[in-house]
């Protein structure tokens, strides 16, 4: 039976934990509101415990009772499983609206269209929308940076749905799906080449014999500094780095090195290198 103002989840991974926990800390919705399914019962018994919310072991059922459905299973899972609901008894009798938001990186709109579409016409096609996102996992913490697009049927009602969700948990920007590469080289990807920084500056502090405390500590606490001041600065970046090399000093010595191996260079090509696989991944 179909519930006002409910949400279901297909999908208890890590990123659909995190969207859990994200929507009820900001009120969106009750737990008894959210409907969660899952093929590994551990994730299951793990969101409940930890929410309370309601579980589901049919997702055609989970499907036919929500008003938005957001499809967070690994991408090569992804149209397998949709599949599986479109041709499951029932489907083609549902006629109320359902708002589809996937996560799934890699799937395009057009592949999700072509599985949930396939025996639709254009009018019943209108009652499934589709919008797909690219979240990144800082959603763990509530400070996500998500991109999202959207496909022709989605109302102006189904954007702010989606995009109230997606706020819950951090911040969200629209795009154009073809950028959408581009979004997951950036946030997507984006915070391992942090942690990759930190990495390395942690295992140069072990080189200069600060014990791992201290190391860890200085590199967490000068990042959080750093990107809360480029933040609240009118400064740009390059304007932050100026202020912070002074000529003959210690940064300037540290900059020499990097562009003796053109660091920027370096990283500019692996973005590009993540939006190219990227763009792989979506053919």
């Amino acid at each position: 039976m179909k519930k006002s103002n409910s949400i279901g989840f297909i999908g208890a991974g890590n990123m659909g934990y995190a969207m859990v926990s994200a929507v009820i800390v900001s009120s969106l919705y009750k737990p008894s509101d959210i409907l969660v399914s899952d093929i590994n019962s551990e994730s299951i018994k793990k969101i409940k415990k930890a929410f309370n919310v309601v579980s589901e072991n049919s997702n055609i059922k989970l499907f036919s009772s929500c008003e938005i459905i957001v499809l967070a299973v690994k991408p090569q899972h992804l149209l397998e499983c949709l599949s599986k609901i479109v041709n499951s008894s029932g489907f083609y009798d549902l006629d109320e609206k359902k708002l589809i938001i996937s996560i799934a990186a890699g799937i395009t709109i057009g592949q999700i269209e072509s599985v949930l579409y396939e025996k639709l016409d254009y009018n019943s096609q209108k009652n499934f929308p589709v919008i797909r996102v690219m979240p990144n996992t800082p959603a763990l913490v509530l400070v996500a940076m998500s991109g999202l697009s959207k496909n022709t049927h989605v109302t102006d009602k189904d954007l702010k749905n989606a995009k109230n969700i997606l706020k819950s948990m951090g911040k969200v920007m629209e795009f154009e799906e073809e950028q959408l590469n581009a979004v997951t080289a950036m946030s997507g990807s984006g915070p391992a080449y942090l942690f990759y920084l930190a990495e390395s500056m942690i295992e140069a502090g072990l080189s200069l014999e600060l014990t791992p405390k201290e190391s860890v500590a200085l590199t967490i606490e000068t990042l959080k500094g750093a990107v809360k001041l480029l933040e609240n600065s009118s400064d740009s970046p390059e304007q932050l780095r100026k202020k912070v090399t002074s000529p003959g000093g210690t940064t300037e010595a540290a900059f020499n090195v990097f562009e003796k191996y053109s660091t920027k260079k370096i990283i500019i090509e692996a973005v590009c290198a993540a939006e190219k696989r990227s763009v792989e991944l979506c053919r």
